[in-house]
């Protein structure tokens, strides 16, 4: 049986006075993907900001590796890689800039071997140094998702991972979903995609009363 990595008991939250999830309880293991469901505005990206620790709005415990996450915050944001909805780059800064930031906010090596190879694997060869504002909205996003790739983790928490992606783009973001949990990753995500991959999916309706 795989070890618990995350575990959620009890969660609650609410905004402008009205209550998005409560009792809301779920563990999510190594190889684990959990889909997070529902309508707009019922909660879903406030959920995966709390879980990845940019948001304090809730009551309830989430426990890291059966210890709570106070006490395990540092290794727990080091071992988490969170991909928000929106492009999350500098759009005046290169593809190879940007994920050299990113590598250097996680203390890892300033080597551009692994980012180069990164940005090959999201399709963004020959782009590494062109201003990202000039790439189409689906590159921007792609130079976001190249994180996965050059920064190590044991969980991804994704919020709408396939917006500005074509069909292409959807298939290889699936194939990515499915690498990961085969190597023992968990991932966390919301979609409005009916998600296509070789892996059990465990669905989490939010909104439901």
């Amino acid at each position: 049986m795989a070890q618990t990595g995350l575990e959620v008991r009890q969660l609650y939250s609410e905004r402008d006075d009205r209550v998005l999830f409560a009792e809301l309880c779920f563990t999510l293991s190594a190889g684990d993907v959990l889909q997070i469901a529902g309508p707009n505005g019922s909660g879903k990206t406030s959920l995966l900001r709390i879980l990845a620790g940019l948001s304090s709005r809730y009551q309830g415990d989430i426990l890291w590796h059966n210890h709570s996450l106070e006490q395990q915050r540092a290794d727990y944001l080091q071992q988490l890689l969170y991909i928000g909805h929106g492009a999350g780059i500098k759009a005046a800064l290169s593809p190879l800039e940007n994920l050299r930031w990113s590598c250097a906010l996680r203390g890892l090596p300033a080597d551009d071997n692994p980012i180069r190879s990164a940005l090959a694997k999201v399709g963004l060869r020959g782009f590494e140094e062109q201003a990202c504002y000039s790439l189409s909205a689906g590159q921007q996003r792609r130079v976001n998702l190249a994180r996965l790739f050059c920064i190590p983790a044991q969980l991804w928490i994704l919020d709408e991972p396939f917006t500005a992606i074509d069909q292409r783009g959807v298939a290889e973001i699936e194939q990515w979903i499915s690498d990961f949990a085969n190597t023992g990753g968990a991932i966390l995500l919301t979609t409005h995609h009916r998600l296509m991959i070789n892996r059990p999916l465990r669905i989490i309706e939010l909104g439901e009363r």
